[in-house]
């Protein structure tokens, strides 16, 4: 099998040699020089009013009765650095090996950041049936590398069994509206084996957050079975419409 493998990769190499998405250099998708310009934001607000500055993200006083998540760190900026384009061809034209430059780019910030080092790292899930036609879970990916690379020699539990979309919903970027968003993810997550979370600090990751509704939805279920902090993480937000 392994030999189909290779034979596969050393064809595909040779008819699309792989070069830096930003400048074509290299043999890498995203070259260190480049990788370097993408920096991480300097000020984080609180995701809820995202009016106060806020340290890492977390939730600012007048909000923390009405959120679920107890901050959202935003690692850069969406638009002018290219980070756009690389979820972009990372989520949508299926290049998987994008997963290591954007975890890079987010396991930085989150060092960078004072949040709490997690229990538990948590992807959102996504529907069977978008997972079956997207062939993997972008989340999930950058989950996995933050879990290997956020503490070094110690790997942080990756919990991929915990939560899940039991209801297939149309992408949150189609729905221009935050009434109909919040109304798209009712009752879409369910979270199960309370004994992994029950009084731990979650991490929960994303590619990408718009008005957060994704996950804030995660979070509350999250926090009804047991979870006693829940942080999010993402690449960017990005503006509706």
């Amino acid at each position: 099998m392994n030999i189909f493998q290779n034979t596969k990769d050393f064809i595909l190499d040779t008819l699309f040699p792989i070069t830096c998405l930003s400048c074509s250099r290299g043999s890498v998708w995203l070259c260190d020089d480049c990788l370097q310009k993408i920096e991480p934001l300097s000020v984080q607000v609180c995701p809820e009013c995202e009016d106060m500055i806020t340290d890492g993200g977390r939730v600012c006083r007048n909000c923390r009765f009405s959120s679920a998540l107890d901050g959202l760190l935003v690692a850069a900026k969406y638009k002018g650095t290219g980070l756009d384009r690389l979820v972009h061809l990372h989520k949508y034209r299926f290049i998987e090996d994008l997963r290591i430059p954007l975890g890079k780019i987010l396991t930085e910030a989150i060092l960078q950041s004072h949040l709490p080092i997690p229990d538990i790292i948590i992807p959102i899930p996504l529907h069977p049936r978008r997972l079956r036609w997207r062939g993997f879970n972008q989340s999930q990916l950058l989950a996995d590398y933050i879990s290997r690379n956020l503490a070094p020699g110690f790997e942080i539990p990756l919990g991929t069994d915990i939560l899940r979309r039991k209801r297939y919903t149309p992408p949150q970027m189609k729905i221009k509206k935050y009434a109909e968003r919040l109304d798209n993810l009712q009752n879409a997550f369910v979270a199960g084996k309370p004994g992994k979370i029950k009084d731990k600090t979650v991490l929960l990751v994303d590619d990408i957050a718009t008005t957060g509704a994704t996950l804030s939805e995660c979070a509350k279920e999250l926090k009804r079975n047991g979870a006693k902090k829940v942080f999010g993480a993402v690449l960017a937000r990005q503006e509706i419409g």
